[in-house]
């Protein structure tokens, strides 16, 4: 390669300078008691650019999808890493170059790639009827083997999937083991279709619903209940016209409401219901359920755009200290007349990232676990410069019954990625485990994955994971139990 990475903050620093390396290691170093009970993979996905943009900057969720997988077995874990062998990537491959412009927008590619899936497959990874799927919502997934990392291909669940996209974050029921999924823009780019899927353990589909919603607009996320599906639509629009002008797929829109799409799970979407909030950035959804024909989602929101990437049409992106963020209790009364919803915060701090038991999704809950800013805490710009972007210098415990919550912070110069529940086994209380998560360690340019007692975050790692190499920031991940592997 004889093109260097630009010089800007999604290409430079220890959180965000391409990695660009496969590789295993056998026995990791640990400090620390790892306890033996602890038995599964921790799969998690990054955007690592094997190749400098194309048009010579980029932002950082359009890097090539990367899988880390750290196996925990008998109280060791190994790693292995290994590229998601898109089309995209096996283009660039060839070329030794980048072929791709904007981030999702096919119009800014090279000639040679036009007719090749998009996707970098980099924004989670899950397993489900034996394969592990790289998911990125622009796309159907990748398929790879869960052992070996292989990418099989993509995967339209052998010709069930009937639309051009599929959902980065679907939900697995904790009684059937149905993958409950979706896609937006379902019909292709800036339409306004969503579609929703439940396909069983095996594979195979069980359900398919179609709605549209009143614009096309981003939704990242999703939440379940027993009964109901909820769709948070983000002021974040998309524009036929603009992409084919060679501009951003979305487009902050500041006059726009937040917008719930409420569908009941065995209904066939004619009678989906639109909630409203006032404006405002939701991310990723802690938790959902419903009681009595009311519904209750946990996620948080921050006040305006925090995506400096899609500023509004005149390239307006507000500072991040003018904006409010919080865990929110969104309430959704399905027996009462208009479209209002109710918002109650459940944190003071800014949090993201959120996750909850597995064995408890769509259902009651109390034990939620998030990575956390607080910029009071002493950090160490002199060596490190400025706080990047998705700088979380805390990890948390919430009680969301008693709003209490327990918090561990590192030192002057760490700050976390996303973290995981694994339970102590399989009957364990809700909330009783272990809470598994990589932590940056920006000043000595290293990676630490760090493991906690779930109930007591706030006495530090019960063991620290060392790898000999940095990783690049990752975005999301998932706990697959040895047993279920074993058993693929």
């Amino acid at each position: 390669m004889t093109t260097p990475f630009p010089k800007t903050p999604e290409f430079t620093g220890t959180l965000y300078k391409p990695a660009r390396f496969e590789g295993e290691v056998y026995d990791l170093e640990i400090e620390g008691k790892m306890p033996d009970e602890i038995d599964g993979t921790f799969f998690q996905v990054a955007p690592d650019p094997q190749y400098p943009p194309m048009l010579g900057k980029d932002m950082f969720f359009n890097g090539d999808g990367i899988i880390s997988a750290f196996t925990f077995k008998n109280g060791h874990v190994d790693f292995k890493r290994r590229y998601v062998m898109t089309e995209r990537l096996k283009a660039q491959r060839a070329a030794r170059a980048s072929l791709h412009g904007v981030y999702r927008n096919q119009y800014t590619n090279d000639p040679s790639v036009q007719d090749l899936n998009n996707s970098t497959a980099n924004t989670n990874v899950i397993v489900h009827a034996g394969k592990l799927l790289a998911l990125k919502e622009d796309s159907a997934p990748y398929a790879l083997d869960p052992v070996t990392l292989e990418t099989i291909g993509l995967w339209d669940f052998e010709g069930q999937l009937t639309s051009a996209t599929f959902t980065a974050h679907p939900k697995i029921d904790p009684v059937s083991g149905d993958l409950l999924c979706f896609g937006y823009e379902a019909k292709g780019d800036a339409t306004p279709d969503i579609v929703y899927y439940e396909i069983d353990a095996l594979g195979r589909k069980k359900r398919e619903t179609w709605i549209v919603a009143p614009y096309a607009a981003m939704i990242h996320d999703f939440a379940v209940t027993e009964n109901y599906v909820i769709f948070p639509l983000m002021p974040l629009t998309v524009d036929l016209e603009r992409l084919k002008n060679g501009g951003r797929h979305f487009q902050w829109q500041p006059g726009l409401d937040q917008l719930f799409g409420v569908l009941r799970r065995d209904g066939d979407g004619r009678d989906v219901r639109w909630f409203t909030a006032p404006n405002g950035f939701q991310g990723h959804t802690l938790n959902a359920f419903d009681d009595g024909g009311r519904i209750y989602i946990d996620m948080p929101i921050t006040s305006g755009n925090i995506f400096y990437f899609f500023p509004q049409s005149d390239g307006t992106v507000p500072p991040p200290e003018t904006l409010s963020s919080n865990m929110m209790r969104l309430t959704i009364d399905m027996n009462a007349r208009g479209n209002g919803l109710e918002m109650t915060p459940l944190t003071s701090f800014a949090c993201e990232f959120p996750r909850s038991d597995d064995r408890y999704m769509g259902r009651q809950y109390s034990h939620g676990f998030v990575i956390a800013m607080d910029p009071t805490k002493p950090f160490d710009e002199e060596r490190i410069g400025p706080r990047p972007f998705q700088f979380f210098n805390q990890l948390a415990h919430l009680d969301v019954t008693t709003g209490k919550a327990k918090t561990w912070f590192a030192d002057a110069q760490s700050c976390f990625q996303e973290p995981i529940f694994v339970p102590k086994h399989a009957d364990a209380p809700e909330g009783d485990g272990y809470v598994i998560g990589l932590c940056n360690r920006l000043a000595d340019c290293a990676t630490d994955l760090l493991v906690f007692d779930a109930q007591h975050i706030n006495e530090g790692p019960i063991a620290t994971i060392k790898l000999p190499v940095r990783l690049r920031m990752s975005l999301h991940g998932n706990w697959v139990a040895g047993s279920k592997l074993a058993a693929r």
